[in-house]
């Protein structure tokens, strides 16, 4: 097994993988950091952990997205919340604009 240093939102992480797959592991890497110097654009600094999540739902969703349009998303569980007509961006953005204001009260 391989180690890969990473840098995502100007920190390093250490990652295991499998050896090989090292210079994936740092495209997926910079992909990921993209997502989260976006978010932490958008909202400020809220904290490595909520950007870190509001970036992975951002991801879901484009993934999500992305099968829908070839036909293999999953079906949503039985016991989840029918999805708003607004959709996951305007969920987001509620969510962004409540961490805003945690934020501020820190």
């Amino acid at each position: 097994m391989a180690t890969v240093t990473v840098e995502v939102n100007g920190r390093p992480y250490a990652v295991g993988c499998a050896d090989g797959q090292e210079e994936r592991v740092r495209m997926l890497a910079r992909q990921f950091d993209d997502h989260v110097r976006n978010v932490a654009s958008e909202v400020g600094h809220v904290g490595d952990i909520r950007l870190f999540l509001m970036a992975a739902l951002l991801l879901a969703d484009e993934l999500h997205e992305a099968r829908l349009a070839v036909g293999t998303a999953a079906p949503p569980p039985a016991d989840a919340p029918a999805p708003a007509n607004d959709g996951v961006a305007e969920a987001l953005n509620a969510v962004a604009a409540r961490l805003e204001k945690l934020a501020q009260t820190i």
